[in-house]
């Protein structure tokens, strides 16, 4: 599997075209973590660190790096992350409804921050929303929760019973790895 490169005018953006189309026509951008929950791809390419933007278009992904990195460095990871996306068969971009989805993350955090955290913190942990996808919500224990032999149970019997309870959308809640660290 070949994938073409070309950099753009901004010596900070490369251009990657996969080879074959992995969206819509539409142009699609993310900036932050909260566009980033609509694409699978972005968020893994984000997740490799020192990225500030990108464009996903039908058969261009777009990429700006942040200035204090070389592309001979980020480059290869950029290219080895989309060939893999690209064997999974996944959609580039999911088309479900942002404002509803938001909706959910909203009433997700408000819940956490009103009456998991207290609690969890009460005991000398922490809990941090991550983020939401097809109906599994991801959040990073920390704290007195990292390593302690109740986390599961905490975060089963306690975390997502309460969530699925006052959200019909949760269907389950994991702990975030982050794969960086792992």
């Amino acid at each position: 599997m070949i994938i073409q490169t070309s950099p753009a005018t901004d010596p900070d953006t490369m251009n990657f075209y996969p080879p074959q189309p992995i969206a819509s026509q539409e142009k699609i951008e993310f900036i932050d973590i909260k566009s980033i929950r609509r694409s699978p791809l972005a968020e893994k390419i984000f997740d490799l660190g020192s990225i500030s933007f990108i464009t996903i278009h039908h058969d261009l992904i777009s990429v700006t790096k942040e200035k204090d990195i070389s592309w001979d460095d980020l480059k290869p990871q950029i290219m080895a992350e989309i060939m893999d996306f690209i064997t999974t068969g996944q959609t580039a971009v999911t088309e479900q409804d942002a404002s509803s989805s938001a909706d959910t993350i909203k009433k997700i955090t408000a819940l956490l921050e009103a009456r998991i955290r207290p609690a969890i913190r009460m005991d000398g942990g922490d809990i941090l929303f991550k983020h939401f996808h097809e109906g599994i919500v991801y959040v990073e224990l920390q704290g007195n929760c990292v390593g302690c032999p109740y986390a599961l149970v905490t975060l089963k019997d306690g975390v997502e019973r309460m969530l699925k309870t006052y959200i019909p959308e949760v269907k389950s809640v994991e702990n975030y790895i982050d794969e960086a660290q792992a």
